[in-house]
């Protein structure tokens, strides 16, 4: 009897972890793949090793290192984390493993929670590692084990390609049995393979040039692609992953009988896609992102000489950037087989919806932070953050420029070199500093930098989900461990002026903030409050405040510091706050008149 249970996609994506025997588990947090950790970590019952690494490029050196001894591992991070495991992704290639690795990383199209929505499809090419491609979380869940099996068979780490709509859907799902065999654990002396200088570099690039074509014939029969021939229809459609599903669903809707290719592991399988090419006349190809698969059908149609039309992205039938859609789809088809498009239904509705930018959450501390910190430098002052919540202080008019985790530091010290002559204020968080950005203030303070660095520590990893970073003193089972303390860390990196301040505190804030920047050099200030949602949920109780209507004159300098919690009635021409109060008090503190006070909730 078959044991169904209805999840998330992420937890699908552990629930097959599990069921292919994963032993060494590690990754950074970074939505959408931020859940496969969690849950993991949140079993009571382990017989894994699961942990939050600093970041993206050293989990991916704890599960090779675990590989290389044997284990079946697995690395977790987003695609942009992908960028900081680069250096090692491409040098493990050759090195290959001994047990069996995967490396989840998750795209995000249409840049959900994303600064860019890149194809980690290109790095497995790239890496020439295999990658597997889901459509639906039940063949998420399914595909781990097969991902273990076939790195285990060829000694060749694979690359785990879930998307938004696969990690953070949910499906009712059919579970599989958990896999009792666990590898035996030697790591095994073989320099050859895993000291990799150039002599032994130049040796294994053509060895894993030869395992790829390998790889490529035995997921030539994978029951993960699936192709249709109609005998009656000259037009077939090719699409890959979770767009294969929205292809189907257009086709489904046109009443198209046309044949089918659906691909979701690469290297692409070149003996199926040579049968669609021979059958059809004309052939779309639908993918998201990047034309990973249209480019390697053009290939293949260009070496077995093979006349058939291929359309795509490149006559701009299938959009190369965003998510796509049944309707997009559909459109893509129609003008691809010249059909008539069905429009799609929009129900006109009166309600006009209020516009809801991105902003901090009632309370949070970096907003008063970016409040005092815009008081001290002024709307001269140059203010490059981070990637976090405080990317939000975009509203505040604190944030001058996001590029990557841990170049709001280095990007400052560019600015500066560069000769800037207005003050410069940068802001990261704690678990960012940890990720990448004690690097920067190393190299900041080494090369003369002067420039303030704000550390807004909330005491943990908030926007991805709340998990704990090494300056909280608990791992990501909950065990204790060593608190990390950012200030000393900072002085150890040479920083001379390195202060602490909590946020909520206005004045003494702005006392730090201005002989901070006073100071020459690199300054460093730590903005030091827990993050509002995890002192809730801890139980904490803050008082509540409300507005004296008597002394209220209107003037909206609460209004305007931006916190939810309060607004401006205009009939009684007052501000006023509402139940989201946090019990923060920096309202109190901005208002001249005295008109904010405490209040019984």
């Amino acid at each position: 009897m078959s044991t169904r249970e209805f999840m998330l996609g992420n937890v699908a994506i552990a629930r097959g972890i599990i069921e292919g025997g994963g032993q060494v588990i590690a990754g950074y947090p970074g939505t959408p793949s931020s859940e496969i950790i969690d849950t993991l970590a949140a079993m009571e019952k382990r017989d894994f090793y699961v942990e939050w690494s600093v970041n993206e490029k050293v989990a991916f050196e704890v599960a090779a290192g675990a590989a290389i001894a044997g284990a079946r591992s697995v690395v977790t991070m987003k695609h942009v984390g992908l960028n900081v495991a680069s250096d090692p992704l491409m040098t493990l290639s050759y090195m290959g493993v001994k047990g069996a690795m995967i490396i989840i990383s998750a795209d995000d199209p249409s840049c959900h929670s994303s600064q860019n929505e890149q194809d980690t499809r290109k790095y497995a090419q790239f890496a020439l590692m295999p990658c597997f491609d889901p459509s639906t979380p039940q063949e998420a869940k399914d595909m781990i084990p097969d991902a273990f099996r076939l790195s285990n068979m060829f000694q060749a780490a694979s690359i785990f390609r879930p998307t938004t709509r696969i990690s953070h859907g949910k499906s009712d799902l059919e579970l599989g049995t958990v896999a009792e065999d666990r590898p035996q654990i030697k790591f095994e002396k073989i320099p050859e393979r895993w000291i990799m200088m150039p002599k032994h570099a130049r040796a294994r690039h053509p060895y894993v040039l030869q395992v790829y074509e390998d790889i490529r014939k035995e997921l030539e029969n994978s029951p993960w692609n699936q192709l249709e021939l109609k005998s009656g229809s000259k037009i077939g459609i090719i699409s890959s992953g979770v767009a294969s599903v929205y292809a189907r669903e257009a086709m489904k809707r046109l009443g198209l009988d046309a044949s089918f290719l659906k691909i979701c592991t690469y290297p692409v399988p070149e003996g199926k896609v040579t049968s669609m090419l021979e059958h059809a006349d004309t052939v779309l190809v639908v993918e998201e992102l990047e034309p990973v698969v249209e480019d390697e059908v053009r290939i293949i149609a260009q070496k077995q000489g093979i006349g058939t039309k291929i359309l795509g992205k490149s006559e701009e039938l299938v959009p190369r950037y965003g998510e796509l859609n049944v309707d997009i789809c559909m459109a893509a088809i129609s003008k691809a087989f010249g059909f008539d498009a069905p429009s799609p239904v929009v129900q006109d509705m009166d309600l006009e919806l209020p516009l809801r930018p991105p902003v901090l959450c009632p309370g949070c501390s970096h907003r008063a932070a970016f409040y005092v910190m815009k008081k001290v430098f002024g709307k001269d002052g140059i203010y490059p953050s981070d990637i976090g919540c405080y990317t939000l202080g975009v509203q505040s008019g604190a944030v001058d420029t996001t590029l990557c985790m841990g170049a709001s530091i280095t990007m400052s010290s560019g600015i500066y070199h560069a000769g800037e002559n207005h003050p410069i204020c940068c802001s990261i968080g704690d678990s960012t500093f940890f990720h990448t950005g004690m690097n920067g203030l190393l190299n900041a303070v080494y090369n003369k930098a002067d420039i303030t660095v704000t550390i807004m520590d909330n005491r943990v990893t908030a926007m991805t989900g709340h998990q704990p970073n090494p300056g909280m003193g608990r791992t990501a089972v909950g065990e204790s461990t060593v608190a990390v303390s950012i200030s000393n860390i900072c002085r150890a990196l040479g920083a001379e002026f390195v202060e602490e301040t909590d946020p909520y505190d206005l004045i003494s804030t702005e006392d730090v903030f201005r002989r901070a920047r006073n100071h020459t050099g690199t300054s460093v200030v730590i903005t030091r409050q827990p993050c509002v949602i995890d002192l809730r949920r801890s139980g904490v109780k803050k008082v509540a405040f409300g507005v004296d209507q008597d002394k209220c004159t209107g003037c909206k300098a609460c209004v305007r510091f931006g916190c939810p919690a309060t607004e401006f009635d205009n009939e009684l021409k007052s501000a006023r706050i509402n139940n989201m109060c946090t019990g923060c008090g920096v309202c109190a503190q901005i208002c001249k008149f005295g008109a904010i006070m405490e209040v019984k909730r």
